[in-house]
């Protein structure tokens, strides 16, 4: 007989404490659930259930059975679950955590042409400046930017971007235009309230040394957007993406700070919870991402 079908006897008469309700359970004659559990127990050597006129309960070697037994039945029927909806069309709610800046200028406009191809997936996109926790807090996946802390998740990259100090060319005609990493101290920055690292920006010289910088401006905000229009209007200077100001640049809103310094590359990366199999509606929308965002890099957005 089947291994598993003799498992599953055994385990439906544990549950529902007889013969006679496990067969209905299992939809099969009160005498093929005895013949099953007896074979099982011959095969074993060994006596799992004590039966009585009155109830059948498990013995002490039939209760640590039970218990391994389950975990095989349970094991197997979410992997035949894995296989239905491995094969089935990606569906369901998908809730996705994305900082507010990208998730306005670059994953707002593509979202229509997801829904539409994809019509049985419906999205909450959850817009927020703060490092989420994607399962504890219930999201299905995140788009992070830079580095990427939680080395547990899985993760995919979708493009590249920059990252630069801009201000606007009225800043610089009224403040001068820095031409080294410490002509900062002299500037005004506008900084972004919720970096880990407080008012404090990392650069690298253009010897390859690290270098941080920390002066006071007349803005912190915890939103990029915010930071671009203070740059425009003539504020400061901020350190931001280019997928952010790069419009602001073609149109000569905005104009880079040093030129001279390195490049600092950036990773933009759709993360998701750790695990083998990842649901269609995740894997989907990542693939529509990655396709999405193809063209896009670091002069390109």
């Amino acid at each position: 007989m089947d291994r598993l079908t003799e498992m599953e006897a055994f385990a439906t008469v544990v549950d529902q404490g007889g013969f006679t309700d496990a067969a209905k359970k299992m939809g099969i004659s009160k005498s093929a659930v005895s013949k099953h559990v007896s074979s099982l127990e011959a095969r074993l050597g060994a006596r799992l259930l004590n039966r009585t006129t009155r109830r059948v309960s498990p013995t002490e070697i039939g209760l640590a059975y039970y218990d391994r037994a389950r975990r095989v039945l349970n094991d197997a029927g979410e992997a035949d679950a894995l296989v239905t909806s491995m094969q089935s069309a990606p569906s369901g709610l998908l809730r996705i955590s994305v900082a507010t800046d990208f998730g306005v200028n670059h994953l707002s406009p593509v979202l229509g042409e997801f829904l539409r191809e994809f019509p049985d997936i419906t999205v909450n996109m959850v817009l927020n400046n703060r490092y989420v926790e994607l399962i504890s807090e219930g999201f299905d996946m995140a788009i992070r930017i830079g580095e990427l802390e939680d080395s547990t998740l899985r993760a995919r990259k979708l493009a590249d971007t920059t990252k630069r100090m801009i201000a606007s060319p009225a800043y610089f005609e009224k403040y001068g235009r820095p031409e080294k990493i410490d002509d900062l101290n002299e500037h005004k920055l506008l900084h972004y309230s919720n970096q880990s690292s407080g008012n404090v920006w990392k650069l690298t010289a253009p010897s390859g040394e690290k270098r941080q910088v920390r002066t006071a401006g007349w803005l912190t905000v915890n939103d990029g957007q915010s930071l671009l229009n203070a740059a425009i209007s003539g504020l400061g200077i901020a350190y931001l993406p280019n997928f952010l100001y790069c419009e602001a640049e073609k149109e000569g809103l905005v104009q880079e700070a040093i030129p001279g310094l390195p490049v600092e590359m950036l990773g933009i990366y759709a993360v998701y919870p750790p695990g083998r199999f990842t649901q269609p509606k995740v894997r989907a929308f990542i693939d529509f991402l990655v396709q999405s965002f193809a063209a896009k890099g670091p002069d390109t957005w």
